[in-house]
């Protein structure tokens, strides 16, 4: 056992070979979720203007709180002259500010006596108030969205907002998911007694979709070596990375190491100190081909697909990596004395805003079914006896 890769080491040696998946250039209305590969600057100061922030009247500070309005600056118009005198112009929220106005009043502190204006009894505004100053966001040149961000909502609106039509992102890579097993059917297919339906393959689908890799067929191999052989040779020809669900223990039907071994796929590693997943293999294809043989049963195949295939994927996008999310366990939970051991747990928070996992346990690395009401899982070490309760633990989840 000792001869074992550490799940560490077996990390840094998957992302040794993550590489890049090269970019691309998309719409901007098909750029939501992408990684971006390009620097952002800002096309402008921001605001480029003095912005109205109220909807109400613009003066000069200290005119009088009587005064008459001389029109109106709309939003959307170019900024007008604000007379002299004791005098104001009606404004609305995002106008500019009129040249030579200093103070915006709420309309909600107005009281209208035909064009008079005058302000409610008792109320004093602030000079400068209610005024978004030209640049006071950011001036134009600003780096605004930087190479390895995700496109959620407001970097979409940053984007939008910058006149970026199109945007460079990180290509999606083709992505191969291979079951293996004579006992697997389809889940649409009859199923007799000594067999299951596949479920690995949609489990990794789903993990995979909610990631933003949607470049993905799937496939099914016989536990026969040629048959074997002839279909990863094909889909290692098609795809830039392949994920494989079984055939990687030691069993007589095991043949996929022996089949990648065949088609040019070079070992990286075979088993790791782990449970579930201690079968875990991965190597690299001809073509830089990333190639990965998660253990056949539900647990172990989902949990290394979410500890290793994921992070590799990403960090090839050049997405930059988050800082660990940490929870504390909210019971003991038992160490394997040789093992890190990922356990499944639900996440709650507490009134402190502490992350608390709860501990499930699945029976064995075959049992799934209710791993679905789980969130995740933690990794606890390597160890005797239990990890308590109040245990800080890096949480990974589905």
């Amino acid at each position: 056992m000792s001869e074992l890769l550490s799940v560490t080491r077996a990390m840094e040696l998957v992302l040794d070979y993550a590489g890049s998946f090269g970019t691309e250039t998309v719409d901007l209305t098909m750029a939501a979720g992408r990684i971006l590969q390009q620097t952002i600057r800002a096309e402008r100061a921001q605001p480029p203007y003095d912005r109205v922030m109220m909807d109400g009247i613009a003066f000069r500070h200290g005119s009088g709180s009587t005064l008459v309005s001389h029109g109106i600056q709309r939003a959307g118009a170019p900024g007008q002259p604000l007379p002299e005198g004791h005098v104001c112009l009606e404004v609305m929220t995002g106008a500019v500010l009129p040249e030579g106005a200093d103070t915006v009043v709420p309309v909600e502190r107005l009281v209208r006596e035909g064009r008079l204006i005058r302000f409610e009894d008792g109320y004093e505004p602030r000079k400068g108030q209610f005024i978004h100053r030209r640049s006071s966001d950011c001036a134009a040149g600003t780096e605004l969205l930087a190479p390895g961000c995700r496109l959620d909502g407001p970097a979409l609106a940053v984007l939008a907002g910058n006149g970026h039509v199109h945007v460079t992102v990180s290509r999606i890579p083709s992505i191969g998911i291979v079951a293996t097993g004579d006992e697997l059917v389809d889940v649409s297919a009859p199923v007799r007694d000594w067999e299951i339906r596949r479920s690995n393959e949609y489990a990794l689908t789903g993990a995979l979709l909610s990631r933003g890799f949607n470049c993905i067929e799937r496939s099914v191999v016989p536990d026969d070596l040629a048959e074997t052989i002839v279909a990863l040779r094909e889909q290692l020809s098609r795809h830039d990375v392949l994920i494989l669900s079984g055939g990687v223990s030691m069993g007589a039907f095991d043949h996929v190491p022996k089949a990648l071994s065949k088609i040019g796929v070079e070992r990286v590693f075979h088993k790791v100190a782990q449970r579930p997943g201690k079968p875990l293999w991965f190597g690299v294809g001809p073509e830089g081909q990333r190639v990965f043989g998660l253990p056949g049963n539900p647990v172990s195949a989902t949990t290394c697909g979410v500890r290793y295939v994921m992070p590799m994927l990403l960090a090839g996008q050049g997405l930059c990596r988050p800082e660990p999310y940490t929870v504390m366990l909210d019971a003991d939970a038992d160490l394997i004395p040789t093992l890190t051991r990922f356990l499944p747990v639900k996440v709650r928070h507490d009134a402190t805003g502490q992350a608390l996992a709860t501990p499930c346990p699945m029976p064995t690395s075959g049992d799934f079914s209710f791993l679905a009401s789980t969130d995740g899982f933690v990794e606890l070490p390597r160890g005797d006896g239990v990890a308590p309760r109040g245990t800080a633990a890096m949480f990974h989840g589905w």
